[in-house]
């Protein structure tokens, strides 16, 4: 295994590492002004949600490794103390990465993406049109990891009112994430398209799973079944009953077998599709 210290790695190394394994990431696409009124558009994947009471979001422009610099965002958000936090979606991505370009002070980068440009309601940044959700926010603090380049600025926002599109709520009212359409950044220039690749996991605050310790010693120790596959048997809150095993057994003779790989490999196929109640009448069968 590949062991990094980072006070010993240079910074453009170490920044490359840190991308690539923390990754997804979502992306800010974060509308400043400055003093004069000017607009700035810049997206930022350091960037996460971290309170809903008070509903809080936080991202980090970094002073650049090349030069130790600092983006017009972040002098933007000292000088106002306000920004807008737009999503992005895979309809704007081309246009966001635009947006990254490291134009002059003043030239508007909503002009130069294509952007358009409406007033928000609390705070005098503007809103991206295009994008389906908006957050405007107030700055609660700009808290400075280092002075050097690659140092991080953790920008704390409070959102003061936020912007949804009706285009993408269910029936229910709440965010459909496969109408939101997602992306998120990786290292190097690698994005994610978040709905291509959503599955859903039971989670364990609704029930108490019997745990991977629980599980019997030969499921425990298979050389088919993978960790995944463990942690979807242990996450349940009790084991098939014997009649229902049998049930299952003779309306399915095809499953009954001694050969335990078997077992375990006709156990996998039913938890690739979800299966966990018909994997476990599989494993249990005698």
């Amino acid at each position: 295994m590949l062991t990094i210290h980072p006070k010993d790695t240079v910074t453009s190394t170490l920044h490359s590492y840190l991308l690539s394994a923390v990754a997804p990431r979502p992306i800010a696409l974060a509308s400043t002004i400055d003093e004069e009124g000017r607009p700035n558009l810049s997206p930022f994947s350091f960037f996460n949600v971290f309170s809903a009471n008070p509903p809080i979001l936080i991202f980090s422009p970094a002073r650049r490794v090349r030069d130790n610099t600092t983006k017009h965002t972040l002098e933007n958000a000292k000088e106002t103390k306000e920004v807008v936090i737009n999503v992005v979606t895979y309809d704007i991505v081309q246009q966001t990465s635009l947006s990254s370009t490291e134009y002059d002070k003043g030239v508007n980068e909503f002009d130069k993406a294509g952007f358009t440009m409406i007033e928000s309601e609390k705070v005098k940044p503007f809103r991206v049109k295009e994008s389906p959700v908006q957050f405007e926010c107030k700055i609660l603090e700009i808290k400075q990891m280092g002075r050097e380049g690659g140092a991080g600025n953790l920008i704390i926002c409070e959102v003061v009112c936020m912007h949804v599109d009706e285009m993408v709520l269910d029936e229910e009212g709440k965010i459909d994430q496969l109408k939101l359409d997602l992306v998120a950044r990786a290292g190097g220039s690698l994005y994610s398209r978040a709905r291509e690749s959503f599955f859903e996991i039971p989670k364990p605050i609704k029930n108490k799973g019997i745990g991977i310790d629980a599980l019997p010693e030969n499921v425990r120790n298979s050389v088919v079944l993978s960790g995944n596959d463990l942690g979807m048997l242990g996450n349940v809150e009790h084991l098939p009953e014997e009649s229902d095993v049998n049930k299952f057994l003779q309306d399915n003779p095809q499953f009954m077998t001694s050969e335990i790989n078997e077992k375990h490999k006709f156990a996998q196929d039913f938890l690739s599709r979800n299966d966990v109640e018909s994997a476990w009448k599989v494993i249990l069968g005698k």
